[in-house]
């Protein structure tokens, strides 16, 4: 029987969990997800509690936009594109404007839309081992999930383009240096101290949080900036996927590989459903 890819879990302490549920699938981000996405976040804004956590089941966070779903559609490609990405952004834009804290625990990879989905929150914890990694231009495409939004404010222009054009890859150690994450802690502290963090703030003075947060994101025209930012990366995305070379990139990336010790590239981080 299916499960759902995406699930609430309301704890009796006023922490809202949102936990991406497809570990099987690295939480990847196909129309189903992604749409599950959305309307989960939706029902997490109506009644928010007193903190939201965000975490993934198993032992990657998100590794992004599901190629194999994505290729072999032809001039239905960036149609579909589109929509995944449609449906995603209306789940960060939610995550963004939530009036509570929201704290986010990132395992393993985070790539692709799974790093808008990670900084998104307010406190980011990382365990140490995590990977980021942009990944869109490796396969001829651009970021989305808010990505090219959040980096330059959390990491500066300069940090954000290299980022975002050479595709390297961050622990979570880097990305606590480059200042993406709050704090980076040992693997196997991530799940507690996550919680323990969510529980703390739910508990906390609830008025006095929200309007520190607030106070934190004050200009009135961020929210919106984000808003029309998501909306342009969603088109120019699905620009590109319906184009040869994206189309090309993406086939190649999910071509079979030659094993590492004769002659091949191991490439072994990459995710073959994924943009990791």
């Amino acid at each position: 029987m299916d499960t759902e890819p995406v699930r609430v879990v309301r704890h009796p302490d006023g922490v809202v969990e949102l936990l991406l549920d497809d570990p099987g699938r690295g939480n990847a981000l196909d129309l189903r997800t992604a749409e599950a996405l959305r309307d989960v976040t939706a029902e997490v804004a109506a009644d928010p509690g007193g903190a939201v956590l965000l975490r993934a089941a198993g032992a990657t966070f998100c590794v992004g936009g599901d190629l194999r779903a994505f290729a072999g559609r032809g001039a239905e490609t960036g149609a579909y594109v589109h929509a995944v990405a449609t449906a995603a952004h209306a789940a960060v834009l939610s995550l963004y404007e939530l009036p509570v804290p929201v704290v986010t625990a990132v395992r393993g990879a985070a790539a692709g839309g799974g790093i808008g989905l990670a900084l998104v929150g307010d406190l980011v914890l990382a365990a140490r081992s995590a990977r980021f990694r942009l990944a869109y231009t490796a396969i001829g495409l651009t970021p989305d999930c808010g990505a090219s939004w959040l980096l330059p404010r959390l990491a500066g222009p300069r940090a954000a383009a290299d980022l975002i054009l050479t595709n390297r890859v961050l622990t979570g150690a880097d990305a606590e240096r480059f200042g993406l994450v709050s704090r980076a802690v040992d693997d196997d502290e991530l799940d507690g101290t996550a919680r323990r963090t969510a529980a703390e703030l739910a508990a906390g003075a609830g008025a006095a949080l929200r309007a520190a947060k607030g106070l934190l994101r004050r200009d009135a025209l961020a929210a919106d900036g984000l808003r029309r930012h998501l909306a342009e990366e969603a088109r120019l995305i699905a620009g590109l996927a319906d184009g040869e070379e994206a189309q090309a990139r993406m086939a190649a990336f999910l071509a079979p590989r030659t094993p590492a010790g004769a002659g091949g590239d191991r490439r072994a981080d990459r995710k073959p459903e994924s943009v990791s």
